[in-house]
């Protein structure tokens, strides 16, 4: 009879699974980007399919914002008293870069729960179904991005000339603007960082909202609500001028409004863009504001994901 050594008798430890690491999480987030054939065909076919049949197919998207735009710059110009070449192209980038922060936040917080099937039957890392959902937004940002450049091409002889604040606070200059404008030139160039900034961030928001919303279901009516909200509090198409304005009871206004305007996220969002489109001065406050938001946002990402991303196909 053999006897059987100690060390045979005793089992083998079991494999630790790395499902739960920061390191599986991060191989997520890059194998997702590895399959963008796969995320970008099915955000461009989200496109056609929405539009199908239609004559004028996704520029449908460009149209709806241009009327939008038109309607809300006229009137709030009329209502303001402003003039419409300077405020027109001031709501019009203001609601363009909106949309495409919107659209991350409401269809981001469904982007796992829509996509339930293809989470069920297809073997893919978790990130493409949040990467999909970005990608169709920005698809819509370059097709509503054709209404700024159509509205620059109507008064760029207006917003390419240089307007200076004289001595009592007004505009200065025989075609003075009501909102000066400092000119379009090379400056505009940096709004493609700032798009790549505010893409960044919204990657993020899609991937922790989706995560949060599968789970809550809840979620996703009072994030709703918020994004009315934020709409309203933010400078998108009320100018941020008049509560900057010195005098009288404004002074006292702006030294309330403008701090609270300062912690809101969404305005330096908008601004990161907005601002070198319109040749406006960029505060470094906004840049640092959203690459500290990218930062500090990925790392709940990526603790969400760590946590959690085995979960989502249970969830659904």
């Amino acid at each position: 009879m053999h006897a059987t050594s100690t060390i045979e008798q005793v089992p083998a430890p079991p494999a630790v699974s790395d499902s739960r690491t920061f390191k599986r999480a991060i191989r997520d987030l890059r194998q997702g980007y590895a399959n963008r054939e796969l995320w970008s065909h099915l955000g461009w076919q989200d496109i056609k399919q929405r539009y199908r049949r239609s004559v004028l197919g996704p520029f449908w998207i460009t149209i709806s914002q241009g009327v939008i735009a038109l309607g809300l710059g006229v009137l709030y110009a009329v209502l303001f008293g402003a003039p419409v070449a300077t405020f027109l192209p001031y709501v019009a980038t203001g609601l363009i870069v909106w949309t495409f922060i919107s659209g991350c936040l409401t269809e981001g917080m469904e982007c796992f729960i829509a996509n339930e099937g293809l989470i069920k039957q297809l073997p893919s890392p978790l990130s493409v179904y949040a990467l999909r959902t970005v990608w169709r937004q920005m698809l819509m940002f370059a097709h509503n991005i054709i209404v700024y450049v159509i509205i620059m091409l109507i008064y760029v002889a207006t917003l390419t000339g240089p307007y200076t604040l004289t001595g009592d606070g007004t505009c200065g200059g025989a075609n003075a603007a009501w909102t000066c404008h400092p000119g379009i030139g090379l400056d505009i160039l940096l709004a493609i960082p700032g798009f790549v900034m505010v893409a960044l961030n919204a990657g993020w928001v899609t991937m922790l909202l989706g995560i949060i919303s599968t789970r809550f279901r809840d979620i996703p009516q009072v994030i709703n609500a918020l994004v009315q909200l934020l709409f309203y509090l933010t400078p998108i198409v009320w100018p941020l001028d008049q509560v900057s304005a010195v005098g009288g009871n404004r002074h006292q206004l702006a030294e309330t409004v403008l701090p609270i305007i300062q912690l809101n996220p969404i305005y330096h969002l908008v601004q990161v863009v907005r601002a070198p489109l319109l040749g406006q001065h960029l505060s470094i406050y906004s840049w640092l504001a959203v690459a500290g938001m990218a930062i500090v946002g990925w790392g709940l990402a990526l603790v969400a994901m760590r946590n959690y991303r085995a979960r989502v196909s249970y969830w659904v």
